[in-house]
């Protein structure tokens, strides 16, 4: 028996945005860039075919009158070019808007239209815009797309791009979650932060002083709390519907960070159950523990300082002189 033919290979995603100044291009390609794919504003023509190439990285590339020698039937014939190859696909976006809209967004910003003659910034722009309409208008009637941004919001354009050209299997949101320790110093990442010290502290009990929160003893000495079913539900009951409005907005990252006092135990507890969550959910997530080795195993000791009194919060002593950072943070419970 013969074996079936296989699948030809999916056509490579090539968006080419073009349109008015004013009107947008620069927003729609940091869309694009945000959905993966590799951006370049306004290259010289042959540049564009040569970027393109071969390989398999999604391309998106500004063109509009700024580029050198712009001449809008070089333009088409590079578009037929491209359009001709059987390996990508090609998308020409345009970005149009009212021509009271882009003379006040110029008048608003103070800036120089491209095609305006000599003069103040506001008197000459309405003619710059009615010179790059006369150019552009080929590669208008060309467009696959025409999308016009005079009343359109950024997050809406966003929203629409997205649900256009997002690339399968890319994730809407960039999930991190993060522990650390608080006397550490807050991560400058973190987007959005939890304090998880009023949960009891495993490093109390000598034996599980040494672990670490990845341990299933410690796990269940933790979430033996009275307190943490309540908090987790809390915890959860907050995030889950949170996300997709975050993403709804047009948001690409998000570092959630879960400290304690020493980063060994609680906070490395609930960021390993929460990555949990958060994936058995759909999203994908990176998890990183700011104060663990990166070599550190489940139950592998650490160095420790000197415990205080139950219920004070002993700071991990100083790191001996050209200590690096990772060493430094294995002198903390």
């Amino acid at each position: 028996m013969n074996a079936p033919p296989e699948a030809p290979a999916a056509a490579r995603p090539v968006v080419l945005v073009t349109g008015l100044s004013g009107a947008g291009k620069a927003s729609i390609l940091r869309v694009l860039e945000d959905l993966n794919f590799e951006t370049v504003d306004n290259p010289p023509l042959r540049v564009l075919q040569e970027l393109v190439g071969d390989g398999d990285q999604p391309i998106a590339a500004g063109i509009d009158t700024r580029t050198r020698g712009f001449v809008a039937a070089d333009a088409l014939g590079t578009l037929s070019y491209l359009r001709a190859r059987s390996d990508i696909a090609v998308t020409l976006v345009y970005a149009t808007a009212d021509d009271t809209v882009l003379q006040r967004r110029y008048t608003e910003t103070r800036r120089r239209h491209p095609l305006a003659p000599g003069g103040s910034l506001g008197s000459r722009v309405s003619d710059g815009i009615a010179r790059e309409k006369a150019l552009l208008e080929p590669l208008r009637d060309a467009a696959d797309l025409v999308i016009d941004t005079s009343e359109l919001p950024v997050a809406t354009l966003r929203r629409m791009i997205e649900q256009r050209f997002k690339l399968e299997g890319a994730a809407p949101l960039a999930l991190q979650v993060m522990s650390f320790a608080f006397p550490r110093g807050l991560p400058r990442e973190a987007d959005l932060v939890f304090d998880v010290r009023f949960l009891r502290n495993p490093y109390y009990d000598p034996a599980l002083r040494p672990r670490t929160g990845r341990d299933p003893a410690v796990a269940a000495y933790i979430e033996a709390d009275d307190g943490f079913a309540e908090f987790w539900g809390h915890l959860t009951g907050f995030l889950d519907p949170l996300l997709p409005r975050y993403v709804a907005e047009g948001k690409k990252y998000l570092t959630v960070a879960i400290g304690c006092t020493g980063g060994q135990h609680r906070s490395v507890l609930v960021a390993e159950r929460l990555a949990e969550h958060l994936r058995g959910g759909g999203w994908r997530v990176d998890l990183t523990h700011r104060e663990l080795p990166a070599s550190e195993g489940v139950s592998a000791p650490l160095k420790l300082a000197e415990a205080g009194p139950p219920g004070t919060d002993a700071l991990p002593a100083p790191a001996p002189a050209g200590a690096t950072g990772r060493e430094a943070l294995t002198n903390t419970r």
